[in-house]
């Protein structure tokens, strides 16, 4: 993989033909056919690991416009090469899948498709998350890179991935060969969509961006029996009533305060009746972390803690609880390659305007996108915050001290011409000088 530099004045110098472009005007010509790809995208949304149609829309937009085009990577994946002469292979990603969610937008474009999700349930489908402004933006550079080929030199690899709300789809693809398979980049660019920054802006967070993800069962048992003889019982609500305030003291007592550490007890089950005490109580924790350590450090002690409480309250081990760790759940931290990160940010502001870039904070939200960055190689990957809120509408709440919809409300509406144009501009422009800039060394 070829050296890779955070010099600015090379950063600068290899500005010269990216910005020759006036890459407005072009994506302004394209953005009625993207716009329209937007609307097919958000009213034909798919449930993780069901996006079969949507990568069959993304393989046939790729292949018009000269892709080598395979699909069906790591579930209903899409790998997209198109090679044009010699230089970096650059990388860029889109999501694919929606959310379990009845869209509430009230928008005339809202998306009425509802199926059965695992649990044979009917549920309402939204992209929520904004993989629909993604795969736009997506599509938008590859049309803007095909169309200035003598711009650049290079391997372009697009990658759609499917199940990004799992947490399985970029797990799914490198472990079926992507970039052994394809092609190993030598950058990995992605972005995503903000429901706390205006349409038009981007932000950009060098270093840890997004967090470690885990998702955790603790099963505590107890004896169980009459809710009027308690005496006669180990309280299975009670120990974990205990265990609930004692995970808190992970965070507060025993990791560093300058370490970012969240544990959180989501759901919380047990019992069937007034006056009976039960056997069992399950909790359902998700944990945030940035440092590898510390997600470590958060699970010894959950089974330490929850061990010792069960064995205070009296229990034998034969009843210690169980603490299960759901693997195929787990997310590694995002971790913006700064010199990487750094370079698209000189990229962007170019582009899109000075005022137009912030340095964004850590998020502790998790994304799978990190995962093209644990790899052997340690490949420097940067994922950037692409604006979404309707300008006027941001003003208006900032200056009411409104809450704005979030990701993953079934409210949740960005000002999608001005964010995709946004978002096929800013990507288009990094590419082009990465692309540049390692040609030119």
């Amino acid at each position: 993989m070829k050296l890779f530099t955070s010099s600015l004045l090379l950063i600068l110098a290899s500005h010269v033909n990216a910005h020759d472009i006036d890459l407005s005007k072009s994506v302004l010509k394209q953005l009625p056919d993207l716009e329209s790809l937007y609307l097919h995208l958000h009213q034909h949304p798919e449930l993780s690991y069901k996006e079969q149609k949507t990568g069959q829309r993304l393989a046939k937009e790729l292949t018009a416009l000269g892709f080598t085009v395979t699909e069906g990577v790591g579930g209903f994946g899409v790998v997209g090469m198109l090679e044009n002469g010699i230089g970096p292979t650059i990388m860029i990603r889109s999501d694919t899948d929606g959310l379990p969610i009845i869209e509430q937008t009230g928008k005339p474009y809202a998306s009425k498709v509802k199926t059965l999700d695992a649990n044979n349930n009917e549920v309402g489908v939204m992209h929520g998350c904004g993989h629909d402004i993604h795969m736009t933006s997506f599509i938008g550079t590859a049309q803007q890179l095909v169309m200035h080929k003598a711009q650049w030199q290079g391997t372009l690899m697009m990658v759609a991935q499917p199940a990004e709300e799992v947490g399985g789809g970029a797990k799914a693809m490198l472990k079926e060969g992507l970039f052994s398979r394809f092609a190993q980049p030598d950058h990995v660019l992605g972005l995503h969509v903000s429901a706390s920054l205006p349409a038009g802006k981007v932000a950009i967070a060098p270093g840890y961006a997004l967090a470690n993800v885990d998702s955790v069962d603790i099963t505590v048992k107890g004896k169980g029996g009459h809710g009027a003889y308690p005496h006669t019982t180990i309280d299975p609500v009670v120990i974990a009533s205990r265990i609930v305030l004692a995970l808190q003291t992970i965070a507060s007592r025993e990791i560093s305060p300058l370490e970012p550490s969240v544990i959180t007890v989501g759901s919380i089950h047990g019992g069937s009746k007034h006056n009976i005490i039960s056997n069992e109580v399950t909790l359902q924790l998700t944990l945030r972390s940035y440092n590898p350590k510390v997600r470590a450090q958060q699970i010894a002690a959950i089974k330490r803690l929850t061990q010792g409480i069960a064995l205070s309250a009296g229990l034998p081990k034969a009843l210690a609880p169980e603490v299960y760790v759901h693997k195929d759940e787990t997310i590694p931290s995002t971790y913006n390659n700064p010199e990487l990160a750094n370079v698209m940010t000189a990229s962007i502001k170019a582009e899109l305007g000075e005022e137009n870039v912030v340095k964004a904070e850590p998020v502790m939200a998790g994304e799978d996108f990190g995962m093209y960055g644990r790899t052997d190689e340690n490949l420097p990957i940067t994922i950037f915050w692409l604006g979404g809120v309707e300008p006027q509408s941001y003003a208006t709440s900032v200056k009411n001290g409104d809450t704005l919809p979030s990701l993953h409300s079934s409210q949740f509406a960005p000002d999608y011409p001005l964010t995709i144009k946004t978002g096929v501009r800013a990507m288009t422009a990094s590419a082009l000088d990465l692309f540049n800039q390692s040609t030119s060394k």
